[in-house]
């Protein structure tokens, strides 16, 4: 398990609703039961702002640290996939980007990786799609990772699919742009790992301590944030019948609810800002799994 990774999940998930800052002395105190020493804690903390997620403010000898204005956007955009109470309809058009000319091998792969990350798949190397990406948001993201330079030579395009006879479908789309085979596995495993958790819940067999359910709590949105990194966010209607990450969204649904009373009861206990004061969950926290953009409305 990487402590930047885990780090961020905490952000997004614990902090975030509680005006996204935190004294790192009390950061630490969360993560040590995870086995994040304080050293541990410390350098992954710094790393972070290195890598502009994070940013500090000093408030006497102790000091805040909060997400920076890039950290919070793609901690938000995150945030709409994972808490999201379903997953988003399609308006049967396809969003694609073209390279118009040649583009060098580096660049290319670069915008390859970028473009993954942002759930598109490549038909070549010239030609990626996605059925309901936001074109903006995927230019803004890849002025984020540095390849601005490379918008004047891509073209987006919103497409239709024009049925014609024999013409190949769009299950023969995703076939050709995705590799869904290992996703799905890994679907599984979270399944046959949290399943369990789940049913001693259910039979009242396992009551789980406040700290326990905190470090559940972080961990099942910590594995479940990384699947989705790796997952297109493909319409069900694109979808098998019995896709296992369904059967995952719904388990984690049902689990995450059942640990977040005490789980913010540990919250309420031990995050601190540098002044001492705990800092109040916002009503974002309810729509959590319970609303179709969990950060609406939210304050």
């Amino acid at each position: 398990m990487q402590a930047g990774s885990l780090i961020i999940s905490v952000f997004g998930d614990a902090v975030l609703p509680r005006g996204g800052r935190i004294w790192l002395g009390s950061l630490i105190r969360l993560l040590e039961p995870l086995g994040l020493n304080e050293r541990l804690v410390r350098t992954s903390v710094f790393r972070l702002a290195r890598d502009e997620w994070l940013v500090s403010e000093p408030c006497g000898r102790r000091t805040d640290y909060m997400l920076t204005p890039s950290g919070l956007q793609r901690i938000e955009e995150a945030s709409r996939r994972i808490y999201a109470s379903a997953a988003q309809g399609w308006d049967r058009r396809w969003r694609l980007i073209l390279a118009v000319g040649e583009l060098a091998a580096k660049d290319r792969e670069r915008l390859r990786r970028a473009l993954f990350w942002q759930g598109f798949g490549a038909l070549d190397g010239d030609c990626f799609v996605h059925p309901s990406a936001d074109l903006i948001t995927a230019f803004d993201a890849l002025v984020g990772e540095g390849l601005g330079g490379l918008l004047p030579r891509l073209k987006p395009l919103m497409a239709a699919d024009a049925a014609l006879g024999a013409a190949a479908s769009d299950a023969d789309l995703v076939h050709a742009a995705w590799n869904l085979e290992r996703l799905a596995q890994t679907y599984r495993e979270f399944v046959d790992c949290y399943q369990p958790v789940l049913a001693q819940l259910r039979d009242g067999a396992s009551e789980s301590g406040d700290e326990n359910a905190f470090l559940m709590r972080m961990l099942l949105i910590h594995d479940y944030r990384r699947l989705l990194l790796r997952d297109p966010g493909l319409p069900d209607v694109l979808l098998a019948s019995d896709w296992p990450g369904q059967r995952a969204r719904l388990l984690c649904r049902e689990l995450y609810r059942r640990l977040l009373v005490p789980s913010e009861r540990h919250i309420d206990a031990h995050l601190r800002l540098a002044d001492g004061r705990t800092p109040e969950a916002s009503p974002r926290l309810l729509a959590r799994f319970q609303d179709a953009d969990p950060l609406r409305g939210a304050a």
